[in-house]
C-alpha cells in the first residue's frame, strides 16, 4: 500500500497557486499526501482559507501571522473570535494559526512593532485557550518569548512551525504538549544545526510540513544570483512532501513507512480533527 503523509502546514490560497490551485492538491494527492492543513495568515484570508479546505477536503487554521500585525487592527481580534466561535462545531476547524511572533525581519523588531506583534500574538492565545483549540505558532528567532506566553496560558496543544531553535527550547515546546515542525528548511546540506537537530529531537515530538509555496527545499531553491542569471526558483507544494520525508528518515536511519506512521499519529495528537491516514 502506497505510505500515506499530512502536510501540516501549507497556504494553498497563496497568489502562487491562483492558475492551478485544485491541480495543484491533486498532484499532492497523488504522490501520497492524503491530508493538508491550510492556514490564513490574515483576516482578509480566512474565508478564502475555509472555502478552500472544504472544497478539497482537507483542514483549516484561522489566525493573524506576525508578519502581518502591521496592517491588523485590534477590532480583528474581535472578529476572529467571532469567527472561530461560528465555527467551532466546524471538524475541519483544527486550530488557531498562523499566530506568534518574528524576531529576524528588521521593521518588526523595534519597541513598537515588537509590541504590537506581542499584543495580537498573546490575545490569540487567550482565544485559543478560551475556545479549547490548539495553536500553529510562527518561529523566527522568538522562541524564548512564545514559550514566556504559553507558560503564563497554556493552551492544550499546538505545532511549533518551521522550528529552528535550540534542543533545550525544542524540549521546552515539547512539555507544554506541542509538536515541532519540520519541512524544506532541514533538506539544505548547510543547515547542520538543524539537521543534527532533527537527528537528536524525539520522533514522537516531529511532524511534516511544507509551508507551500515557501520554504523551498534544496532542490528547489535558487541564490539570489542563481536567480539574476535566469534559473527560476522553483515552486514550492505539499508535493515534495514525501521526498523531505525521505530527507528526514535517511537522516534518522528509520523505514519511511514508520516515519509515516509516526509523524501522522503526531499530527493527529496536535491538531484536533485530523484523519488517520492509513
Amino acid at each position: 500500500m502506497p505510505l500515506s503523509w499530512i502536510d501540516t502546514h501549507c497556504h494553498l490560497d497563496a497568489p502562487a497557486f491562483a492558475a492551478d490551485r485544485l491541480a495543484v492538491r491533486a498532484a499532492a494527492r497523488a504522490a501520497g499526501v492524503a491530508h493538508c492543513v491550510l492556514v490564513a495568515v490574515e483576516r482578509s484570508n480566512w474565508q478564502a482559507v475555509r472555502d478552500l479546505a472544504h472544497a478539497t477536503g482537507d483542514s483549516y487554521a484561522l489566525g493573524i501571522h506576525p508578519l502581518f500585525t502591521p496592517q491588523a487592527q485590534e477590532g480583528d481580534i474581535a472578529a476572529l473570535r467571532a469567527q472561530l466561535e461560528q465555527w467551532q462545531g466546524d471538524p475541519q476547524l483544527v486550530a488557531v494559526g498562523e499566530i506568534g511572533l518574528d524576531f529576524f525581519v528588521p521593521a518588526l523588531t523595534t519597541p513598537a512593532a515588537r509590541a504590537r506583534q506581542e499584543w495580537f500574538y498573546a490575545q490569540q492565545v487567550h482565544l485559543a485557550r478560551e475556545l479549547a483549540l490548539p495553536v500553529i505558532v510562527h518561529v523566527r528567532q522568538s522562541s524564548d518569548a512564545l514559550l514566556k506566553v504559553l507558560r503564563a496560558m497554556p493552551v492544550i496543544s499546538g505545532i511549533a512551525h518551521a522550528f529552528n531553535g535550540s534542543l533545550q527550547q525544542a524540549q521546552a515546546f515539547t512539555a507544554l504538549n506541542f509538536k515541532l515542525g519540520l519541512g524544506g528548511a532541514m533538506t539544505h546540506a548547510r543547515a547542520l544545526k538543524l539537521r543534527d537537530l532533527a537527528q537528536r529531537l524525539p520522533l514522537d515530538s516531529l511532524v511534516l510540513e511544507t509551508d507551500a509555496p515557501d520554504m523551498p527545499p534544496q532542490w528547489l531553491y535558487r541564490t539570489a544570483a542563481e536567480r539574476a542569471a535566469g534559473q527560476p526558483q522553483g515552486r514550492n507544494t505539499s508535493a515534495e512532501l514525501p521526498r523531505i520525508a525521505q530527507v528526514l528518515a535517511d537522516l534518522r536511519g528509520l523505514p519511511l513507512a514508520a516515519l509515516a506512521q509516526a509523524t501522522t499519529a503526531n499530527a493527529r495528537a496536535a491538531l484536533r480533527g485530523l484523519p488517520a491516514c492509513p
